[in-house]
């Protein structure tokens, strides 16, 4: 059984809708890229393109690793996408891909848009 906060993540990447959430008690801007399980937990890697972060929030974003039972407040908005400037290294964030933005993912989705 998936999450609410799981939910919210699918449909803001069905939609291309922005995320703004808390996670770690910081606020995030953020769009998710891919969704799935590591470890058998609900994992997202998106891209943090706004907001706060405990380790510096580089100018015009970076990618985010993110355990979703650690997210909380999560409202979807509508805005540009972003999902960075570049994917030279694979992804080793989400073990189990459920769903990927890219409709040319190397990841084998389980599900496609």
């Amino acid at each position: 059984m998936r999450s609410p906060i799981y939910e919210l993540f699918r449909d803001a990447m069905a939609d291309r809708k922005q995320i703004v959430c808390v996670y770690d008690g910081c606020r995030r801007e953020l769009c998710p890229i891919i969704l799935g399980h590591s470890q058998g937990k609900e994992k997202a890697l998106a891209y943090q393109f706004g907001g706060e972060s405990r380790s510096g929030l580089p100018p015009g974003g970076e990618w985010r690793c993110l355990w979703l039972s650690r997210i909380s407040k999560v409202e979807l908005r509508d805005g540009p996408w972003h999902s960075g400037s570049s994917h030279k290294r694979p992804q080793g964030c989400v073990e189990v891909v459920d769903l990927d933005v890219d409709p040319a993912s190397p990841y084998k989705p389980k599900r496609r848009f």
